[in-house]
C-alpha cells in the first residue's frame, strides 16, 4: 500500500520540475509592439522590483491612472532594476508622470511596456527606456 519513498520523492521532484517550468514560461516578457502604442498620464503610486529580492530583478511601477484610485490602476514595466540604478533614477509615490508604451497582456492582465516617461512636475524630465522602436536601451 505505502509507495516506495523513492517513487514518492520522484513524483514530488517532477511536479517541482513542471511548476517552476510553467511559472518561468509564464514570466516571459512580452515583445514590445508599436502597433499598441499609447500614451498615458498617471501618478505613480509604487515602484516595485519584481521578484523582490532576486539576484537580477525588474522595475516596475503601480500607476494610478484616472480617478478611481482602486479601478484606475496600470502596471508600467520599466527595465531591469540595474538599469534604473545605472542611470540614477527612482521614482516617489503621487509623482506625476506621462508614459509612452506599448499596451499588451501579461498573463492575463493589462501591462505597459514603458518607452519614454516624461515627469509631469517642474523638471519635465523625458527618461527614455526603449529607443523608438522598442529596443530596449540597456
Amino acid at each position: 500500500m505505502n509507495a516506495s519513498p523513492s517513487l514518492s520523492l520522484r513524483a514530488l521532484l517532477f511536479a517541482s520540475v513542471v511548476l517552476l517550468t510553467a511559472s518561468a514560461l509564464a514570466q516571459a516578457p512580452p515583445k514590445y509592439d508599436p502597433a499598441t502604442e499609447t500614451t498615458l498620464k498617471a501618478v505613480v503610486g509604487e515602484l516595485k522590483f519584481i521578484p523582490a529580492g532576486a539576484a537580477k530583478p525588474n522595475a516596475y511601477l503601480i500607476t494610478r491612472a484616472g480617478p478611481d484610485k482602486d479601478k484606475g490602476t496600470v502596471e508600467i514595466f520599466l527595465c531591469p532594476k540595474k538599469f534604473l540604478d545605472d542611470i540614477g533614477i527612482t521614482f516617489k509615490a503621487d509623482e506625476s508622470i506621462q508614459v509612452t508604451g506599448s499596451k499588451v497582456k501579461q498573463d492575463g492582465a493589462d501591462l505597459i511596456l514603458a518607452r519614454e516617461v516624461v515627469r509631469d512636475g517642474g523638471s519635465g524630465e523625458t527618461l527614455s527606456f526603449r529607443f523608438p522602436d522598442g529596443k530596449p536601451a540597456w
